[in-house]
């Protein structure tokens, strides 16, 4: 498979379905909603498959890049793939394993856009939401984009999180999150 992104830079990919790259309208959509935050931000990728999103996102003028992803062969590829495009200014890590078991490494760290594509059958999004929130891993003024089958996104309210957006692009329909709006507030109030 032939993957470019932001500036025509090409991308390694995997071969197969074992992981499926997030197609590029979808990525140039995101990107467009999100084009003001992303210079400096702290982006979070999450079953980040060869890692095409944070590779975006580095192009973009992300300070720094984390990558979750459970499949080492793609882990390998996300690495190389960053490798090619971050600066020297620009940090990233490519954290291999258990999605739940890893987000937990991150307590305490804040991200500015979380981007979370797990296989659409998943039973995934709801204790990985849960786990976003719980461990509060986004910035008071974040988002959260995730990913999933335009028949919809199933998963009961989450505690902190509220829907700010939901589009549909073909076959991938996106939701966002962000941090309630009291939630938002308290941890403003809070700085």
């Amino acid at each position: 498979m032939n993957l470019r992104i932001y500036g025509n830079r090409p991308l390694k990919t995997l071969p197969g379905m074992t992981t499926r790259p997030t197609l590029a309208k979808v990525r140039e959509a995101v990107f467009n909603i999100w084009q003001t935050n992303i210079v400096g931000c702290r982006w979070l990728d999450i079953c980040a498959g060869v890692g095409s999103m944070g590779a975006e996102a580095l192009c973009r003028g992300a300070s720094l890049a984390i990558a979750i992803e459970k499949y080492g062969p793609a882990c390998a590829v996300i690495h190389q793939n960053w490798q090619l495009v971050a600066r020297s200014s620009q940090e990233f890590q490519v954290l291999r394993g258990d999605v739940l078991k890893r987000l937990k490494v991150l307590v305490g760290q804040k991200f500015d856009l979380i981007y979370f594509d797990p296989p659409y059958a998943s039973d995934l999004y709801q204790p990985v939401l849960e786990a976003i929130a719980q461990y509060q891993l986004l910035a008071p003024t974040s988002e959260l984009a995730v990913e999933h089958s335009p028949e919809g996104l199933s998963v009961k309210s989450v505690s902190t999180l509220e829907v700010c957006r939901q589009k549909v692009y073909g076959n991938t329909a996106l939701t966002f999150f962000r941090p309630e709006q009291e939630e938002r507030l308290t941890n403003l109030v809070d700085v």
